[in-house]
């Protein structure tokens, strides 16, 4: 039987993320990034100046956008580890489209592992993709109708038929596969030495960017001939992960001469608890191609200061793209008069180090950086130009579009964040949590990790060890003193390691352990 729904009509939900996206990387923000579209919905919508993610890696952060669950509950604690399809089932998604929503999923979904060594039948799977036909449209994971790709990152150039999904099929359908894949590999300019860094000669009319924005138009194009049914739509951009290789012009935006970098650049291990060395210098206990890749693409050196300016310019060329068909697709919903009825949301699932404390990617250091990322709603009844500084999670997504879409509250870890939007009395947060329990495959040690930020502070804890580190954020906002052992912020310590125990304690008896795993 279909949900519920409240009298009035909800608004239209339209979600639009990308990938290891910073949260002080927009031009609102300050930084020296051209983000003219985002700047112009921030400054029409809210925007949450304390969000941070539930998880610092890509697949958990997603999955608990989804379900509206903690990792350690839904089961995704780490990368590698197929989302269950019957917690997906409980998502915000299937809730709307139970509802009488048109659900939609566009671009990187990433709620499957894509490994290629050990092969799945998931449509995401790079093997497990040949078995889906050229019509195939879903369902999944509770969206009704998906137009995906597969990784979206180009260690590897996107993949030919059988295998791929609907960018790969559009990629090669007009047999240019092989020059594109030469004018991708072609460098339009220097790099200044930069790791997994080059301006791609790959037109920007072929790029995945583009292509999620031109899919996302062409669905808000057929909700406005066939308006019955409202739509919630996820549209996913898979840059501006590494490889950081924005296309010309894009790439060369930002003058690397001009890129701010930051501060403090050293490996300063010795301010820092003792997993934070391990995390960098241990080997990952990760066999065969999977190893490698972890060795390769997941342990860069910024490489001194010539380099990181190249690779930040070609990162802010990345998100800049992002920004131009996020510009199209606000413009197309003036166009068909949908934008007063539909709420828009952009954030991303989790941060980047981005040569911070001398560190590159993501991993076990749950640095602002790479913890924190930006959120920004407009919408029916969503101030316009607030900025709200109560720590907030991208977990509260679910509950948030479940509330707008009158559906009754369910027991998830998500709290809507509606309330904060309409600037409702009472409604404050005191802290917002992620988690990360990883083996000894992804680094070379096995670490249980719970953190809490709150607006001034922020606390990491390993569990197995029971040592953690705690930056007071109000006077130390680049997180250069570790205050976990200082008799005068005992107080603080106890007040955040009870918010973590606080937890509510419906973990997964059994984590499902990650491919590649030992």
């Amino acid at each position: 039987m279909p949900e519920r729904t409240s009298p009035a009509r909800p608004p239209n939900i339209l979600l639009i993320t990308s990938d290891q996206h910073r949260g002080d990387a927009f031009g609102f923000e300050g930084k020296p990034v051209h983000t003219p579209h985002l700047d112009q919905l921030a400054r029409e919508g809210t925007r949450f100046s304390a969000c941070i993610t539930p998880n610092v890696v890509c697949q958990p952060s997603r999955a608990s956008m989804l379900t509206g669950l903690l990792p350690l509950t839904h089961g995704v604690h780490d990368n590698g580890i197929d989302l269950d399809e019957d917690t997906a089932g409980r998502g915000f998604a299937a809730r709307l489209g139970r509802a009488g929503w048109r659900t939609a999923f566009i671009g990187k979904a990433h709620f499957s592992t894509y490994h290629t060594h050990q092969p799945t039948t998931r449509c995401e799977n790079v093997q497990g993709s040949a078995g889906y036909l050229d019509d195939w449209r879903g369902p999944y994971m509770g969206f009704e109708q998906v137009e995906l790709m597969l990784i979206g990152h180009n260690y590897w150039l996107p993949e030919r038929r059988p295998r791929g999904m609907h960018y790969e099929r559009w990629y090669h359908q007009d047999g240019l596969g092989d020059l594109k894949d030469a004018l991708y590999r072609e460098h339009g300019g220097p790099n200044g030495g930069a790791a997994q860094t080059h301006q791609s000669c790959l037109p920007v009319a072929w790029h995945n960017s583009t292509w999620v924005g031109d899919r996302t138009i062409e669905l808000l194009r057929e909700h406005a001939r066939d308006p019955a049914r409202p739509f919630c739509a996820w549209v996913s951009f898979p840059d501006p992960h590494h490889p950081f290789d924005a296309p010309l012009p894009w790439s060369r935006l930002h003058d690397p001469a001009a890129v701010p970098l930051p501060r403090h650049r050293e490996r300063d291990f010795h301010r820092r608890p003792w997993w934070h060395r391990a995390a960098v210098e241990s080997e990952p206990a990760t066999p065969g191609e999977m190893g490698r890749v972890r060795r390769e693409y997941s342990r860069m050196d910024p490489q001194g200061d010539e380099a990181l300016r190249h690779l930040i310019a070609n990162y802010y060329g990345m998100i800049s793209l992002i920004d131009h068909n996020v510009g199209r697709i606000l413009s197309v919903l003036d166009e068909l008069q949908l934008a007063r009825d539909t709420l828009v949301v952009f954030t991303s699932d989790h941060g980047e180090w981005l040569g911070d404390h001398g560190l590159m990617l993501k991993g076990p250091m749950f640095y602002e950086g790479l913890l924190r990322v930006g959120l920004v709603v407009r919408g029916p009844g969503v101030g316009a130009g607030r900025v709200v500084a109560d720590p907030v999670s991208t977990l509260d997504l679910a509950a948030t579009f479940t509330d707008y879409a009158g559906l009754p509250p369910v027991d998830w870890h998500s709290h809507s964040l509606r309330p904060l939007l309409e600037g409702r009395a009472g409604s404050a947060r005191d802290f917002a949590r992620s988690e990360w329990k990883l083996g000894p495959a992804r680094c070379g040690v096995a670490l249980d990790l719970r953190a809490v930020r709150t607006a001034r502070a922020k606390l990491t804890l390993e569990r197995g060890t029971r040592t953690g580190e705690l930056y007071l954020l109000g006077e130390d906002p680049e997180e250069m003193h570790n205050r976990w052992d200082d008799a005068a912020c005992r107080g603080v310590r106890e007040e955040l390691v009870d918010m973590i125990h606080a937890r509510p304690r419906d973990e997964l008896a059994v984590l499902p352990q990650p491919i590649g795993a030992a």
